[in-house]
């Protein structure tokens, strides 16, 4: 049981980061980037993402769920960066 509710914590602390760190570093580093702007980056940067971390589902507490929840995180991330870096978001 404890070991469930752990591994279900690092599926949500996944999916809160990749959004966040995606999402800062999108909007500050790749702001000029043309690429980053098409919707078609975020879905590439998902699934890369996802790639990622079907390589640590091995691991115990890792699962497909918290792979597909960081990709998701991550994709969403860019796409908030994108249009942030566009100014259509207010930072922060």
């Amino acid at each position: 049981m404890i070991l469930g509710l752990l591994s279900i914590g690092i599926t949500v602390a996944a999916g809160i980061v990749g959004h966040t760190m995606s999402r800062e570093y999108t909007a500050s580093r790749l702001k000029f980037v043309d690429a980053v702007q098409k919707p078609s980056a975020a879905w590439f940067a998902g699934l890369a993402a996802f790639g990622v971390g079907m390589l640590l589902t091995p691991l115990p507490l890792i699962t497909a769920a918290t792979a597909i929840t960081f990709g998701a995180g991550v994709g969403t991330g860019v796409a908030s960066g994108a249009r942030r870096a566009r100014g259509y978001l207010p930072p922060g």
